[in-house]
């Protein structure tokens, strides 16, 4: 025991020290650079907070926000309920999750190309329409982008948890004789409203900090990332009053994540759920099968354009079919070049991800360390998933600047590590508390070491778990830019901070053709990442972790 306390200690303080030199410390330089020159002062607050226009950018931010986050639970809740309290085909239902996920593929900045190029003068689907439907510049053009954003988030959340809900609480609200109306809030919505707040303040927090939509439809309606942008990457760089914008980007994720601890009341558990035949209903089915593919279609309709627009010679006044602009990207050995870097700094963020990520879950899952040291891991997990990715960035050019680690790989590597650690932890961290518990006892009775244990029994039976984290880490390597558009330099450029480069010059194009190159990247690794996780599943329900005992 004090062998695997040693090594789980080991681990702990790695793992501590990480987290405390790289985000700890930079968020404590961040918070003292706001109110900090040659001595205290509240000037830095008092010109920001004071300067015209800044209360409406707030306003702005909230309004745009929040109209967001409101339709993107609607949407969300309208396909994972087709999905869930409907008998329509299989093969819909694989559509509707796939189109309502496909966001998750591509950079925030490619929506705002999307979106100019699908609704604008010249769009595709205005086009089609024959006119113009709203103003791509400004609220309208932000509440999509941000809306096609976080459905992905929303749905995951609702349709993970419409699938514990017990849908025999359905019939026997219909055999007490309740409306539709009382059977409706009893058995589906009641059971998700902690779910519902939990997905609305998730949208919120996403599309307040964002950076990528902001930066290519903002237009006039100015939030408050692009003013953060603007203040540090402007003409004038003021560090101070950067760090002031960054603090007041942390009050609604510190706020959202005070509010989904109250609400973690209102959560429904069920000591057990049953699987009941829902009833036959041609109406329902109609309803809502046309509800979700309209949605699937918009969603898929707006990012269409990508794979058009490249494939033209000239949209929207030359339509007829060339390949050059996609020849043009790979013979340009510069693009190529960012796209190597891409693949390379996903690559090895994943992999030092998931061991980090799975060396924490142990410590609170499969450990005998005392509470504190849990509580610690716990704690990291909460503040990495408050911390917006501008504010993480932002921070590391504060402390890193000037020193080796400027401009290089291993500081963005650490970044990605940092911001993305919530989400994997926690998947990791559900998945080994379900093992059995007494593995690592059988191995030590047996004369194995921890570590053995560890490595023979647990982490085989936690592949697929560890596949979906590598995968996770993978994905949104590749399509981060908020943090890395602080820190990637001219060697270190990835292809979200090259697409932002390449709008500059209107190189819609060559935007286009990166955007595919990222979204063919992350669909085929998922699907790789995917039939691992199913093969690793498949072999585990072959072989028995005791079989060997045997």
């Amino acid at each position: 025991m004090k062998q695997k306390n040693r090594e789980l200690k080991g681990i702990f303080f790695f793992i501590a020290a990480l987290f405390a030199v790289f985000l700890l410390f930079p968020l404590i330089r961040l918070f003292i650079k706001s109110f900090w020159e040659g001595g205290l002062t509240g000037e830095f607050y008092s010109t920001v907070l004071g300067r015209e226009g800044f209360g409406t950018v707030i306003l702005n931010s909230f309004a745009v926000s929040g109209a967001s986050a409101c339709a993107a639970v609607v949407i969300a809740f309208v396909m994972a309920y087709a999905i869930h309290y409907t008998d329509l085909p299989s093969a819909v239902k694989k559509i509707f999750r796939a189109a309502a996920t496909l966001p998750m593929f591509l950079p925030t900045i490619t929506y705002g190309f999307a979106i100019i190029y699908s609704f604008g003068k010249q769009g595709l689907i205005t086009r089609l329409l024959g006119f113009q439907i709203f103003d791509i510049y400004g609220f309208w053009g932000l509440m999509i982008g941000y809306m096609i954003y976080t459905v992905p988030v929303a749905f995951l959340l609702i349709d993970n948890t419409m699938g514990y809900i017990d849908k025999k609480m359905s019939v026997v609200s219909g055999l007490m004789g309740d409306g539709i109306l009382s059977n409706f809030w009893i058995s589906v919505f009641r059971p998700l409203l902690g779910t519902l707040a939990g997905a609305f303040i998730q949208a919120f927090a996403l599309s307040f900090t964002d950076f990528g939509i902001p930066a290519s439809v903002g237009g006039r309606y100015d939030v408050i990332a692009t003013v953060l942008y603007n203040q540090m990457l402007g003409s004038i760089p003021d560090f101070n009053k950067g760090a002031v914008v960054a603090v007041i980007m942390l009050i609604p994720s510190v706020v959202s994540i005070c509010i989904l601890q109250l609400i973690e009341k209102y959560n429904i558990r069920y000591s057990s759920i049953s699987r009941a035949e829902l009833r036959a209903n041609a109406l329902r089915d109609g309803v809502w099968g046309v509800s979700g593919s309209v949605l699937s279609i918009v969603i898929v309709s707006i990012f269409a354009v990508i794979f058009v627009v490249p494939l033209v010679q000239e949209w929207p006044y030359n339509v007829s079919f060339t390949a050059e602009h996609v020849i043009s990207v790979f013979r340009d050995n510069e693009l190529v070049t960012v796209y190597r870097n891409s693949v390379f700094m996903a690559l090895i963020t994943a992999v030092a991800g998931t061991v980090i990520v799975y060396g924490a879950a142990l410590i609170t899952a499969r450990s005998t360390l005392p509470g504190p040291f849990k509580k610690i891991i716990e704690f990291i997990s909460l503040i990495t998933n408050t911390i917006p990715g501008m504010v993480l960035g932002l921070a590391f050019l504060f402390v890193f600047s000037g020193t080796p680690l400027q401009n290089t790989f291993l500081l963005m590597i650490i970044c990605n590590i940092i911001h993305y650690f919530s989400t994997p932890y926690l998947m990791m961290k559900n998945s080994l508390s379900k093992m059995n518990a007494g593995w690592e006892t059988t191995g030590k009775l047996m004369g194995d070491s921890w570590l053995k244990t560890v490595l023979r029994v647990v982490t085989p039976n936690a592949s697929s778990s560890l596949m979906e984290v590598f995968s996770y880490y993978f994905i949104n390597s590749m399509i981060t830019i908020s943090a890395l558009i602080f820190i990637a330099g001219a060697r270190t450029m990835v292809l979200t901070t090259k697409i932002k480069q390449l709008q500059y010059v209107n190189q819609y194009n060559e935007v286009f053709v990166l955007s595919l190159l990222i979204l063919f990247t992350n669909l085929a690794a998922k699907l790789i990442f995917m039939w691992l996780a199913k093969r690793s599943a498949a072999g585990k329900n072959r072989v028995k972790p005791d079989d060997k005992n045997k």
